[in-house]
């Protein structure tokens, strides 16, 4: 049988025997919005939880929107069309307005990458600036969190009198799902920050997972940090495979992020009846599967699929090969995974994205990992095989699968990788 996976800006074609497919899991089929940026405007100006946006932001001299960056999949530039639109309607010009692009540790978006992201005519007339983790002069120290958590947040945002969050809601392995608080931590936090909410205390907890905000310590920290900030208004929209927008959800921060996870869970969460010895998944496709280290978000989200001491198989296109330097030495020095883990649940070592192998490592202890990347395969880095294995194809993967668990192996595909959550049934 013949399954196309999302992979880089294309498909991968994987020819599975159909008789050992217990599952294909996607997302439910949503109807695409029929005109976006209509309902873009018709949800500023009928919030969620919140008066409509002209009566908020009148009088307002210094406004700043966050925006994601590339790796992600959101319709930033239809976004701001809509909204720069109703800000300029409202009589107040782009001199008011800084955009500030949330990197979080991502490198900035420059160039014609920044237009791409925002569109031509906003890259020309508004003030763009990519957050800086790095830089401490850029960043403002306003407190800290119960936790204890210091609030060191990009200082544009914090000078700013009025602060609107743009993003994408979606299934998010840490967050429960991405958009609303999230731009604001990780997406403007200064690098310390990282150390707390992305600390094993609060990594390791269950609920740190994939489709959960009840609960969720990651989600409940960067929820009060983006208070405590300040977040006067966000314009959160949902999409589905093919990248069009099926949901807008605007407004009071928590009841609209909120409404639009409810909407997203909805057409994202899937049933497994039963784990399956193989999972072939995939890294997202563009831009998601940008590098090894959002790939790591396909390998986690696939857990209730497969078996203890199963097999995941993903393919990532990783154009960017590994990802940051710090997760590059990580990934490819790291020989003892449960080494690891006991360094940075027993010590006081810190690593900047070591959260991001202690996630790989989670999905490890469950199953083998076998990836297929050609641009990893290419990048001339070795990465220790009880991490992970590279291979030349998927059929290299799946023949080593039936080797060890027979012809009759069972296999789960989830075409889409992280952008379905699957539930297993008891």
């Amino acid at each position: 049988m013949k399954v196309r996976l999302d992979y880089g800006k294309s498909k991968l074609e994987a020819d599975i025997p159909e008789e050992n497919i217990i599952h294909i899991l996607e997302t439910k089929p949503t109807p695409p919005l029929e005109d976006p940026r209509a309902r873009i405007i018709e949800s500023i100006r009928s919030p969620i939880g919140s008066p409509p946006l002209q009566s908020l932001i009148e009088n307002k001299k210094d406004i700043c929107i966050v925006i994601s960056d590339s790796t992600r999949a959101v319709p930033t530039d239809l976004i701001l069309d809509a909204l720069l639109a109703e800000i300029e309607s409202y009589g107040i010009g782009p001199e008011a307005v800084t955009i500030l692009v949330a990197t979080g540790l991502h490198r900035p978006n420059v160039g014609k990458e920044l237009e791409g992201l925002v569109g031509q005519e906003v890259s020309k007339k508004y003030r763009i600036i990519n957050h800086e983790a790095r830089d401490r002069d850029g960043c403002h120290h306003i407190g800290k969190t119960a936790k204890g958590t210091p609030i060191i947040l990009n200082k544009n945002y914090i000078n700013a009198d009025f602060k609107i969050l743009t993003g994408l809601i979606e299934p998010h392995f840490m967050a429960g799902f991405s958009g609303g608080r999230k731009s604001v931590c990780p997406g403007i936090s200064y690098m310390d920050m990282f150390k707390h909410f992305h600390g094993p205390a609060i990594l390791e907890s269950p609920n740190a997972s994939t489709g959960i905000l009840d609960g969720n310590p990651f989600h409940e920290e960067a929820t009060e940090i983006a208070r405590k900030a300040g977040a006067d208004f966000i314009v959160n929209v949902t999409i589905d495979k093919e990248k069009q927008v099926t949901g807008v959800f605007s407004g009071e921060m928590v009841a609209a992020h909120r409404k639009g996870a409810e909407f997203c869970l909805a057409s994202s969460a899937v049933a497994v009846k039963e784990e399956a010895d193989m999972v072939v998944t995939t890294g997202g496709g563009h831009p998601l599967d940008v590098n090894l280290y959002q790939a790591v978000k396909g390998m986690v989200g696939c857990l209730p699929a497969v078996k203890p001491g199963g097999m995941i198989i993903i393919a990532s296109k990783c154009i960017e090969e590994i990802g940051s330097l710090e997760f590059t030495e990580l990934v490819t020095g790291e020989e003892d995974l449960e080494g690891f883990m006991d360094r940075i649940c027993n010590t006081d070592y810190f690593k900047l994205d070591q959260w991001e192998l202690e996630e790989l490592a989670k999905a490890r202890k469950k199953a083998d990992i076998y990836l297929f990347s050609d641009c990893v395969l290419k990048c001339g880095h070795s990465i220790p095989a009880n991490t992970l294995k590279l291979v030349d194809s998927l059929g290299q993967a799946l023949e080593e699968g039936f080797a060890r668990y027979g012809k009759g192996a069972s296999i789960t595909v989830i075409p889409e990788g992280p952008y379905v959550i699957p539930r297993l049934e008891k």
